[in-house]
């Protein structure tokens, strides 16, 4: 078995019941709108959020519909923003394929976000859960509040690691965490159950994000991405800023600057990324996220069902080790 397999093994029947209810969310009787959700129906991906909420829910008790509702709010609120983002990043790639506001265009992109997103409070609603519709209210806020710090610091003239760290925690890790703690809310888990549920999704988070950054720094066909992807939208992450902070290099440092403001040029990138790779940027980040792993694995309870445990235990593992 692959690790997919057996993160997959104890919630097969649960996965698929969450895959049937989220392919009838993205109809629509409107043509244009549901040719582009029939276009996002096909780019969904391993569904790694949604299997995290059904692996807590299965952890703390047994997935019912409460918890599908909630994987399927998270995901779709999830979706929404990836399609805002593209346009606000103006991005025309998404994991390898044409990103929405690329095949469409930029009014028909923030359209259809928010359709996904007022599709996603009405399942929020289905949950039944008062605390279900806050946890993901709030993560909406933070979502946005994460765009709009990483938006804000492209004018700084430093580069910190506290700033990167906050940036990744309402961005991404923020997501993990309200899938992991959606999980143990929708099944009735006890108060310090949720928390340390979402402490681990958390973790998981964070280390998620540090493995994209550190795919930017190489080839990916799989991805569909050239190295240096997030560089060329102004984007620098922990390797590059560990390498920064570690050197003082000035010409390094004023280079960086360039790559915010969007001036650098290919070369100018290709020439920074072999600085980060030289002042050991890679290796630093991969301990960062290994941490992050290291914590969450310790957090899991003890005595739970051995299948379910195997299969978070897969899960962080597969954060690391994964390819795309």
């Amino acid at each position: 078995m692959n690790k997919l397999e057996i993160i997959r093994e104890p919630i097969e029947k649960e996965l698929n019941e969450f895959k049937t209810l989220f392919d009838v969310s993205l109809k629509s009787s409107i043509p244009l709108l549901n040719e582009v959700l029939g276009y996002i129906r096909q780019k969904n991906g391993k569904m790694m959020r949604p299997m995290l909420v059904l692996l807590m829910a299965k952890l703390y008790g047994k997935v019912n519909d409460s918890t599908l509702h909630a994987a399927l709010s998270l995901e779709l609120l999830h979706t929404a923003s990836l399609v805002h983002d593209d346009v606000v990043d103006v991005s025309d790639k998404r994991r390898g394929q044409a990103s929405v506001n690329a095949l469409y265009d930029n009014k028909v992109s923030i359209l259809v976000g928010d359709y996904l997103l007022a599709t996603s409070l009405r399942h929020a609603a289905f949950s039944q859960s008062i605390a279900l519709v806050d946890l993901i209210a709030k993560l909406g806020q933070l979502l946005s509040e994460g765009e709009v710090v990483q938006l804000n610091s492209t004018n700084d003239s430093v580069f910190s690691e506290d700033v990167y760290f906050d940036i990744i925690r309402k961005k991404t890790a923020a997501l993990f965490l309200a899938s992991a703690e959606s999980g143990a809310i929708s099944v009735n888990a006890s108060s310090e159950q949720i928390q340390a549920a979402g402490q681990i999704g958390e973790l998981i988070g964070m280390a998620f994000q540090i493995k994209d950054d550190i795919f930017d720094y190489f080839d990916n066909a799989e991805l569909g991405k050239p190295t240096g992807n997030d560089m060329m939208e102004g984007k620098l992450t922990l390797p590059a800023i560990y390498a920064l902070n570690r050197t003082n290099n000035q010409e390094m440092h004023n280079l960086a600057l360039r790559i915010r403001s969007l001036k650098a040029t290919k070369d100018e990138i290709a020439s920074f990324i072999a600085f980060v790779k030289q002042e050991g940027g890679i290796e630093y980040a991969d301990r960062v996220m290994c941490g992050f792993c290291d914590k969450a694995l310790a957090l899991l309870p003890v005595s739970v069902d051995p299948i379910v445990k195997k299969a978070l235990i897969a899960y962080i593992d597969f954060v690391i080790d994964r390819e795309i």
